[in-house]
């Protein structure tokens, strides 16, 4: 489970070696928004490092 505080800028992707899984839960709220983030290159794409918590 990951939780990202509000106007936290993240991704929801997997690396080039490693799966990923996504499930949703959002709470309804006032005044909220969702902003979509730049696609990343497929250079970026395969360097990126995964981070464990």
């Amino acid at each position: 489970m990951v939780y990202i505080k509000p106007g936290v800028k993240h991704y929801h992707g997997a690396a080039a070696d490693s799966w990923f899984s996504h499930i949703a839960v959002e709470c309804p709220g006032e005044n909220c928004s969702n902003e979509w983030c730049e696609p990343v290159t497929d250079e970026q794409y395969n360097s990126a490092k995964i981070e464990r918590f």
